[in-house]
C-alpha cells in the first residue's frame, strides 16, 4: 500500500454530523391554514394587550402550540404584525379591483368599499388596528405597507372623483373627504367591543349610509 493511501474509510457524503438536525424550511405560504390561525390569534392578543404587551408565547399558547412551532411560520413578532397588515390589505385591494371593474355607480362603489373596510378591520382580524402600530414595523415592512395603503387610498379617491364628475356626489375636495373616511373607520377598533350591542354588520352599514348620504348632491 502506498503512503498516500489512507486506512481510514471515508465518511459517506450522505451522513451528517451527530447531534446536528436538518433545518426545517419555514412555511411562507400566506394562505396556509395554520398561518392564518396564527394571524387571528395574534390579532386578538394585539387588540387585548397591544402590540408591545402581547408576547409570542401568548399567541402560540392560544393555539395550543409551542413557541418553537410558531417560528416555522414567522421569524418573530414583528413579522406577524406585518403579515396582519398584508393579509388585511390583500382583502381590501382585491375588492377595490372588483369594484373598479364593475358597472356600479359611484355611490354603490363607495358603499361596498366602506362596508368591506369595516368588516376587514373588525371581522377578518378581530379588531386589530389595521393602520395603527406602524411604528413597530421595520423600515422595509413599513414602506411595503404604506405603498399598498396608498393604493387603496388612491382607489377610494378615484371613486369620489368619479361620483363628483357624474353628479352623484357634490363637488368637494376628494383628498380631505378620503382622510375623513379613513380616519373614522380606522378609529373603530379603539372603541369597538365584540360583545357590545352593535354588530360589525350594523356598524358597517351605518358608516356606509352616513358617508354616501353625506356626499350625495342635494
Amino acid at each position: 500500500m502506498s503512503t498516500s493511501e489512507s486506512t481510514v474509510p471515508s465518511r459517506p457524503q450522505s451522513l451528517k454530523r451527530p447531534g446536528r438536525r436538518a433545518k426545517r424550511p419555514r412555511n411562507a405560504d400566506p394562505n396556509a391554514t395554520t398561518r392564518l390561525d396564527i394571524l387571528k390569534s395574534a390579532a386578538k392578543a394585539f387588540r387585548r394587550l397591544g402590540y408591545h404587551g402581547a408576547t409570542v408565547e401568548q399567541i402560540a399558547a392560544a393555539l395550543h402550540m409551542k413557541k418553537g412551532n410558531l417560528y416555522y411560520y414567522f421569524k418573530n413578532k414583528e413579522e406577524i404584525l406585518f403579515a396582519c397588515h398584508q393579509y388585511s390589505l390583500d382583502q381590501l385591494l382585491q375588492l377595490l379591483g372588483e369594484v373598479e371593474q364593475s358597472d356600479l355607480d359611484a355611490g354603490e362603489k363607495l358603499r361596498r368599499l366602506v362596508v368591506a373596510f369595516v368588516h376587514t378591520i373588525l371581522d377578518e382580524l378581530h379588531g386589530t388596528a389595521l393602520f395603527l402600530e406602524l411604528e413597530a414595523l421595520t423600515p422595509a415592512h413599513l414602506k411595503a405597507v404604506v405603498v399598498r395603503r396608498d393604493k387603496f387610498d388612491h382607489g377610494v379617491r378615484q371613486v369620489l372623483e368619479e361620483g363628483m364628475a357624474a353628479g352623484v356626489f357634490a363637488p368637494r375636495n376628494p383628498k380631505l373627504l378620503a382622510f375623513a373616511l379613513f380616519g373614522a373607520v380606522n378609529w373603530i377598533p379603539r372603541w369597538y367591543n365584540p360583545d357590545g350591542s352593535a354588530s360589525s354588520q350594523e356598524i358597517a352599514e351605518l358608516f356606509a349610509d352616513f358617508f354616501v348620504a353625506g356626499l350625495r348632491r342635494t
